[in-house]
């Protein structure tokens, strides 16, 4: 496979400034780069170059507190203040009952884009759970899925009070060193040692100038910074039941097979975002388990997917441009070549869509990173979305877009880039989108 020519064509094509690609298939690595880390700079872009992996890094916190629970010392359905007494939200009762498995699977109900930064100390996390005290309730716990990060943050807390030190150290100490890591960074001078990129933004790929992310987000992905093949070695540990390239045992067998076994559904149509949630992992169905997390900060993307049956991995990171054109057109093609297994197609907008009556849809859904507003129009609905403060500093503006029905209660955009899908629990309406569920006001 001429893994090189594919990968400058198609990020051309897509108009993404540098890209870097591994996949493990056939027993060997196959590794590839294109473009620069930086316009401004013209640095080149290596198979050796640290790309910012966002919430891939959730799957690293998830195998730190897996650890822990094949050690006897964390049960999966215990409150979490069994371990972190000072963890607490605005809903007392929540406080109380949301478990260690409910911050797993994204089922803890409260809110999740909570990016607040509680500065650069080793006690960063205890600072945020701290502030998570004020966090809202959006439905109760175990309810539904939704994602996230405020979430993982407690997780690195817990993992973190646990081992004795940080969620830095324990990463350090009891995945990468064990793994055999060399080419990360979980801080900014750590990254600048290497050729580190950055992210581009807007139409124009304008370099963002806040390169650093705070720490009191790590271990949601705020900060991790890997090459493509430190991902794929992490995936092959996953693959070989646990044990790292070397024979040195990282993970018990049972512990892979529970983090890879679904626990809840993901509502919505499928696309790239998962069809269930393991303990960490998304879990595809592409006629065949497939398994794996993407992730993204401001202007880098990462895909990450690994095929148990056909002993394959893939790991792709790119900084800016279209990054869904770069999956469709590049990894899903290689991962059908190179494992045999076909991804599902990406969802398009019907050719005539049904016209419905999207008036009961209609109102105001508020989350903590951004306002929604939804007006029924021409058989189907537009889309406001106001950017909160960090959206706004990362880049994000408000927009209105046109969306059309999809299926059932599911809505996709005239461009094909993003659906919504509307449920209801307990009397109460929810728009579920980019895998957020977020009430109506």
């Amino acid at each position: 496979m001429d893994l090189q020519n594919r990968l400058d064509e198609v990020a051309r094509d897509h108009k993404v400034p540098g890209a870097a690609i591994a996949v493990w298939a056939g027993g060997e690595l196959i590794e590839a780069a294109t473009g620069v880390v930086n316009r401004d700079t013209g640095v080149e872009t290596t198979p050796d170059s640290l790309f910012q992996v966002g919430s891939t890094t959730k799957i690293w916190t998830s195998a730190l507190v897996m650890r822990l629970v094949e050690h006897g010392v964390v049960d999966l359905d215990a409150p979490v203040r069994k371990y972190l007494p000072e963890f607490g939200l605005a809903d007392a009762a929540a406080s109380e009952t949301v478990t260690v498995r409910h911050l797993l699977t994204h089922t803890g109900g409260f809110e999740g884009d909570l990016f607040e930064d509680t500065g650069r100390g080793d006690d960063c996390l205890d600072r945020f759970v701290g502030y998570l005290h004020g966090a809202a309730q959006v439905f109760e716990p175990g309810a539904m899925f939704s994602y996230c990060n405020s979430g993982f943050v407690v997780l690195g807390a817990l993992a973190a009070r646990l081992t004795g030190g940080t969620w830095e150290q324990a990463v350090r100490e009891r995945l990468m060193g064990p793994l055999g890591v060399t080419h990360a960074g979980l801080f900014a001078e750590e990254a600048i040692v290497f050729r580190a990129s950055v992210g581009h933004l807007g139409p124009e790929n304008v370099v963002n100038p806040n390169w650093q992310m705070p720490r009191s987000n790590a271990p949601a992905g705020s900060t991790l910074c890997l090459a493509p093949r430190e991902l794929v070695r992490f995936g092959r540990m996953f693959l070989n039941g646990g044990m790292a390239e070397d024979g040195t045992r990282v993970l018990e067998e049972e512990t892979v097979t529970a983090m890879t076994t679904a626990q809840v559904d993901v509502p919505g149509v499928r696309g790239l975002l998962a069809d269930r949630w393991g303990l960490g992992f998304e879990l595809f169905d592409w006629g065949a388990p497939v398994y794996g997390h993407d992730g993204g900060t401001v202007g880098q993307s990462t895909f990450w997917r690994i095929v148990p049956r056909a002993d394959f991995s893939i790991a792709m990171s790119c900084n800016g441009g279209d990054v869904a054109g770069l999956i469709k057109d590049l990894a899903f093609p290689v991962i059908s070549e190179l494992s045999g297994v076909t991804p599902t197609p990406l969802p398009t907008v019907p050719e005539r869509p049904e016209s419905v009556d999207a008036s009961e849809f209609a109102g105001t859904y508020t989350g903590p990173a951004a306002v929604q507003e939804v007006a029924a129009v021409d058989g189907g609905l537009e889309l406001t979305t106001i950017p909160g403060e960090f959206m706004r500093n990362a880049g994000v503006e408000r927009t209105t877009e046109k969306y059309v029905h999809h299926s059932d209660r599911s809505f996709i955009d005239l461009e094909g880039k993003g659906t919504i899908t509307f449920l209801e629990r307990n009397g109460r309406l929810y728009l579920h989108g980019g895998g957020r569920a977020v009430a109506r006001a």
